[in-house]
């Protein structure tokens, strides 16, 4: 496997190895003995998202029961982002961007400590990814997609996004 670091601290994108042939292809997606060397973390529970073209979900975080993600793409491709919301971080306010598909089998390791998102470029995405604590409803926060002060450069215009996602603050009125 390929590690390739991000600019924000923490933040990685991980290749997998991938065996093809003609048959198709087999990777690993989690080996949590080869991925401790770069992530050390232990993986609570998994979720799978489907979406459909524009569609743009985040930026989310939980605050009080951080949570680190391993995230990837099962089918189709999306544009993933992590923006750095830990306080005291010289990083603090900035964001990275990777695109994730089937077809590239990259992984995106976002630590604790950052707000996360992505946006469907393809006609529809299986989004699957690993996370560190359990979701806790009463324990989300949020950041709007399009906060100017962060400035993400997101491939899609006139995103899809759900009601409580178009009424979330920037991160400049939340509060430590």
């Amino acid at each position: 496997m390929n590690i390739i670091t991000t600019d924000l601290e923490g933040v990685i994108i991980v290749e997998p190895k991938v065996f093809i042939d003609s048959r198709g292809f087999f990777m690993e997606t989690y080996n949590q003995d080869r991925y401790k060397k770069s992530i050390n973390r232990v993986f609570v529970q998994d979720n799978l998202s489907y979406s459909v073209k524009g569609t743009l979900r985040g930026l989310h975080f939980q605050i009080k029961r951080p949570q680190a993600k391993l995230v990837q793409v099962v089918t189709g491709e999306i544009f993933d982002v992590a923006v750095d919301i830990r306080p005291g971080s010289s990083t603090f306010g900035k964001w990275t961007g990777v695109y994730l598909s089937e077809k590239n089998k990259r992984q995106l390791f976002i630590p604790e400590g950052f707000a996360h998102g992505f946006c469907v470029i393809s006609e529809a995405a299986h989004f699957l990814y690993k996370c560190s604590d359990f979701y806790f409803q009463h324990d989300e926060g949020g950041i709007i997609w399009s906060d100017p002060d962060i400035g993400i450069d997101w491939p899609v215009k006139d995103p899809i996004v759900s009601g409580k996602d178009k009424q979330l603050p920037r991160l400049s009125d939340i509060k430590a």
